[in-house]
C-alpha cells in the first residue's frame, strides 16, 4: 500500500485505497478516486453499505450460536448429568474466554484505522501481538479450568455434575488456545471488510461440530462412546479447524502482508497497543456476561420453574441479539476507517446510520415479542413436561418483559462498538461497569425480592441496568469521542 490510491478486488467487493470513505462500492462499476477528497454518501447508502458488511458477520453469529445449541441438544439426549455439567463448564469457559478475547476483538477497530490510513504493516503487527495476548491469556487461564471441581461444588453443584464439568474443561480449555487465535484471525478480516467468507466457515464449523458430537458423544460411526468428553474433544477440534482456515484464508487474501513471517519475534510496542486497548474491552464484555450469570443466580433463589423460564427467556432475547453483535462489529469497522481517515463528519454519519439500523430491527423484534411470545417459548419446553403450562406462561411474560430493553440493549453494543472504532474503551469500560453492577443488579434484588416482584423485577432491573449503560456510552461517543477523529 502506498498514500497514493491503489485497487484490489475481494469476493464482497470492490476497494480503493485513498478514496474516501474506504467502503464497498459497485463492484460492476468499480471505485472512483477522489484523490483523497470526502465523497459523502447518502445516509440509504451508509445503510447499505453497513448491511452488506454486517450481515455476514450477523449470519455468523447467529451459526456460532447454534454451534453451542447443538452441543446442548446432543448432551441433553445422552444424560442428564451430562447436560448439567455441560451447562455449567461452558459457562465458565465463556467467561474466561471473553476477557482473553478482549486483545483479539480490539483489532477490529486497529486494523480497520490501519487500512484506512494505508499502513498494512501496522495491521500485521498489531494482528500477531493480538495472537501473543491470547497465548499468554491462556498460561494464566488453564490452570482454574484444569482444577475447577472444587469451584463448582461452592457454586453449590452435586458432587457428580462437579466432577463431570472438571473432566469437560480438562479437555475444552485447550480449546481456548484455538478459539483465541480464530477470534485474532476474524478481526483482521473484519478490519479489513472481508466479512462473508466467514459465514461459510462457521457454518463448515456447525455441521463438523454436529458430525463429530455424534460420533464422540454416543460412540457412533466407528468412535469410542465419550459422553461429556467426547463434546470437549469436538469443541477442541472445531476450533482447531477454524482458526485453520481462517489463518490459510488470510494468507492467501494477503500475501503482501506477511501475517505469519517471523510471527515468533515480539513487537513490544504493538503489543502494549493491543494490551491497552483490549484489556478494557475483555473486562467490559466480562461485566456484561456477569449480570446476566448473576441474573440467573438470583432468579433461582425464585424457584425451580422461574429458572427453567429464565433460560428460555434469556436463550430467545440472545438470538436476536444476534443481529445487534453483527452490526455492532460492522460499526467498529466503519468507524475505525473514519477515525483512521479523522473525518469526523464521516464518523457523526456513520454513527447515525449503526443507530437507525439497530432501531430498526429492534421494531421488528419487539413485534415479533409481543404477538407470537408464548409460541416462541413453547418451542424450548417439552411436550410431555408436567409442569409445561407454567413455564410457558412464565417465559411468555419474561419474553414481553425483554421487549422493553431491546433498545436499550442495542444502543448499549452500538455505543460500545463506535467508541472502540475511536480506540476509546477505558472510560466505557467503567460507564458499562457501573450500569450494570452498581445499577442493574441492585435494581434487580430491591425489585424481585424487597419490593418482591419476583422474576419482574428482576426483569425490569436488567432494564434499568442497560438504560444506565446506553445513556452514559452514547453520552460519551456523541459529546467527546466523535471528535477524536479532528
Amino acid at each position: 500500500w502506498s498514500r497514493a490510491p491503489s485497487f484490489w478486488w475481494s469476493p464482497d467487493s470492490w476497494f480503493c485505497a485513498g478514496c474516501s470513505p474506504l467502503a464497498p462500492l459497485d463492484g460492476a462499476r468499480g471505485p472512483a478516486y477522489t484523490g483523497g477528497m470526502t465523497v459523502p454518501l447518502t445516509y440509504s447508502a451508509h445503510a447499505r453499505s453497513l448491511l452488506r458488511l454486517g450481515l455476514p458477520l450477523v449470519a455468523s453469529s447467529v451459526a456460532g450460536f447454534a454451534i453451542h445449541m447443538t452441543d446442548t441438544i446432543m448432551l441433553g439426549w445422552y444424560d442428564v448429568i451430562s447436560l448439567a455439567a455441560a451447562t455449567v463448564a461452558t459457562s465458565i469457559w465463556f467467561v474466561v474466554f471473553i476477557l482473553g478475547a478482549g486483545f483479539s476483538n480490539a483489532v477490529v477497530a486497529m486494523v480497520a484505522a490501519a487500512a484506512a490510513e494505508g499502513d498494512l504493516v501496522r495491521a500485521r503487527r498489531v494482528t500477531r501481538m493480538s495472537m501473543w495476548l491470547g497465548l499468554m491469556f491462556v498460561v494464566f487461564a488453564i490452570a482454574p479450568l484444569w482444577w475447577s471441581e472444587a469451584f463448582f461444588r461452592l457454586l453449590g453443584q452435586t458432587d457428580a455434575v462437579a466432577a463431570e464439568a472438571q473432566r469437560y474443561l480438562r479437555i475444552a480449555g485447550w480449546g481456548m488456545i484455538p478459539a483465541l487465535l480464530a477470534n485474532s484471525m476474524r478481526s483482521f478480516l473484519s478490519g479489513m471488510q472481508l466479512t462473508t467468507v466467514q459465514i461459510w466457515v462457521t457454518l463448515a464449523a456447525l455441521v463438523t461440530n454436529g458430525v463429530i458430537n455424534y460420533a464422540l458423544i454416543f460412540g457412533r460411526l466407528g468412535a469410542p462412546e465419550l459422553g461429556i468428553q467426547g463434546a470437549a474433544i469436538a469443541s477442541v477440534l472445531v476450533q482447531a479447524l477454524t482458526f485453520g482456515v481462517l489463518a490459510l484464508y488470510a494468507q492467501a487474501k494477503f500475501p503482501h502482508v506477511a501475517l505469519f513471517q517471523r510471527i515468533w519475534r515480539p513487537d513490544w510496542q504493538a503489543m502494549g497497543q493491543v494490551f491497552r486497548i483490549g484489556l478494557p474491552i475483555g473486562l467490559t464484555s466480562l461485566a456484561e456476561g456477569g449480570l446476566f450469570s448473576a441474573s440467573a443466580v438470583m432468579m433461582g433463589w425464585i424457584g425451580e420453574l422461574e429458572l427453567a423460564a429464565h433460560g428460555i427467556a434469556l436463550q430467545i432475547t440472545a438470538l436476536f441479539f444476534m443481529f445487534h453483535v453483527g452490526m455492532s462489529q460492522a460499526a467498529t469497522v466503519r468507524a475505525g476507517g473514519a477515525f483512521g481517515r479523522r473525518d469526523e463528519a464521516e464518523l457523526r454519519r456513520w454513527g447515525k446510520t449503526a443507530f437507525a439500523v439497530s432501531w430498526g430491527f429492534g421494531v421488528l423484534a419487539v413485534l415479533l415479542m409481543v404477538t407470537v411470545p408464548s409460541q416462541m417459548v413453547a418451542l424450548f419446553v417439552d411436550p410431555d413436561e408436567p409442569a409445561r403450562a407454567a413455564i410457558i406462561r412464565i417465559g411468555t411474560t419474561l419474553v414481553l418483559l425483554s421487549a422493553l430493553f431491546q433498545f436499550v440493549d442495542a444502543t448499549q453494543i452500538v455505543s460500545l462498538s463506535l467508541l472502540r472504532g475511536v480506540q476509546d474503551t477505558t472510560v466505557p469500560m467503567w460507564l458499562a461497569t457501573v450500569s450494570y453492577w452498581l445499577i442493574g443488579i441492585p435494581a434487580s434484588y430491591v425489585m424481585a425480592f424487597v419490593w418482591g416482584w419476583g422474576g419482574v423485577g428482576l426483569w425490569l432491573g436488567l432494564t434499568v441496568g442497560l438504560g444506565a449503560a446506553s445513556v452514559g456510552l452514547m453520552a460519551r461517543f456523541w459529546g467527546r469521542s466523535v471528535r477524536l477523529s479532528r
